[in-house]
């Protein structure tokens, strides 16, 4: 069946924003210096989801304190303002630009993340890239949720399609949705070796490999 869609992770797979959001979570956390490394490699290990779950987590289980909705939206507020400019600055992975200006003619592309929807959407829009994409997806929705919708939409089958992400949460929404999986290896999260999906070091890499494929 023939490749029709690709739907792209965000952060570490279109651009290099992975260690811009860990020294967000540091900046937030600092006041707790003896939970800081711990809450940093949390966020690492748990790439693709989404911030307001990290930040639920962080206070249950590493401070140990109560986490109030005024409270979860300053978080979330502060958080935008510390990664915005960078997001909007950072490099694009390699080969990302040429990809997305070749695969948007080819297929319908679409954005998977775990950054809020309307923050995402800016920021697509304002690093010049939204008209590549058919659709920009973030939460509260989840990966899986996000690609079974893309499918429901759009009228694709599960064959026809596939996800490119960088983490393990990534891999669990394609593996949930029913649709292929590649991963973009960036080192962040362990639990992503030996999991047996192709992976591509950057979005040339990717190239090279639908050539190759014939897709």
């Amino acid at each position: 069946m023939a490749l029709r869609s690709i739907i792209l992770d965000f952060d570490g797979v279109i651009i290099e924003s992975v260690d811009i959001k860990t020294r967000a979570f540091r900046e937030l956390f600092r006041e707790y210096p003896e939970h800081v490394d711990e809450i940093a490699q949390y966020h690492l290990k748990n790439g693709g989801m989404s911030r307001f779950k990290k930040f639920s987590y962080i206070y249950e289980n590493i401070l140990k304190q109560p986490l109030d909705e005024v409270k979860m939206k300053e978080l979330g507020e502060a958080f935008s303002k510390i990664v915005r400019s960078e997001m909007i600055s950072c490099p694009f992975v390699v080969g990302a630009e040429d990809f997305m200006e070749k695969y948007s003619e080819r297929t319908m592309l679409f954005i998977a993340s775990g950054t809020p929807e309307d923050e995402l959407r800016e920021i697509v829009l304002e690093r010049g890239i939204s008209r590549f994409f058919r659709g920009i997806f973030g939460t509260p929705r989840t990966k899986s949720d996000i690609i079974l919708g893309i499918l429901e939409e759009f009228d694709l089958d599960k064959e026809e399609v596939f996800f490119v992400g960088d983490s393990f949460n990534d891999y669990e929404g394609a593996r949930i949705a029913g649709v292929p999986f590649i991963s973009r290896i960036s080192g962040h999260d362990p639990r992503m070796k030996g999991l047996g999906f192709a992976s591509v070091r950057d979005l040339s890499e990717l190239d090279i490999l639908l050539e190759g494929s014939g897709l």
